[in-house]
């Protein structure tokens, strides 16, 4: 389960309070990112596309592992030339492995997780994960950890955020609840 704030942002300016930071790469594969606009919509869609193309090119879908160490590499590679400045959470469901998370920040360092939060908000969230997860949540109770998570931002963050999206990848495939 992935969920983001709807809020696009630049120092005191809301340019909306609708924008989708969860792209759907494939059927079994969401990017969270968090970061510039222009960078992150660059680098979400570079990464979807070329997904695809893999796809066609081979006549097989990369495994979320795959992925993120390709998504890694697209960072590792910008940072010398152009660098993305976007935060990035992959989650997939692969077949064989189940579902993964991964966490990948601006300087391209990639890590397999349980859970991740990036940006400020990480401050007040990272305990409520590390107090409310377990292994082998259901979707009830993943979607209460997250709106515990919101309630703390309503509470203690500076920035109103008054709109969220939650996102699911599952063996069932990406939906939004």
């Amino acid at each position: 389960m992935m969920a983001a704030d709807c809020s696009s942002a630049r120092s005191i300016l809301v340019f909306s309070t609708n924008e989708d930071k969860i792209l759907e790469l494939d059927e079994s594969k969401l990017l969270g990112q968090s970061g510039p606009q222009c960078d992150t919509s660059n680098f979400s869609e570079y990464i979807q596309k070329n997904l695809t193309l893999y796809e066609l090119n081979n006549g097989m879908r990369l495994s979320t592992h795959a992925t993120a160490n390709y998504m890694r590499r697209q960072l590792a590679d910008a940072l010398r030339k152009g660098p993305y400045q976007t935060n990035c959470l992959l989650g997939g469901y692969d077949k064989e492995v189940g579902a993964s998370l991964y966490f990948m920040d601006v300087y391209s360092a990639l890590s397999k997780v349980n859970f991740g939060v990036h940006g400020h908000a990480s401050n007040f969230l990272l305990s409520i994960f590390d107090r409310e997860w377990k292994e082998g949540l259901s979707v009830d109770e993943a979607k209460a950890i997250v709106e515990k998570c919101v309630a703390e931002l309503h509470t203690r963050f500076l920035i109103s955020q008054p709109n969220f999206i939650i996102k699911v990848v599952d063996v069932k495939g990406t939906r939004v609840l």
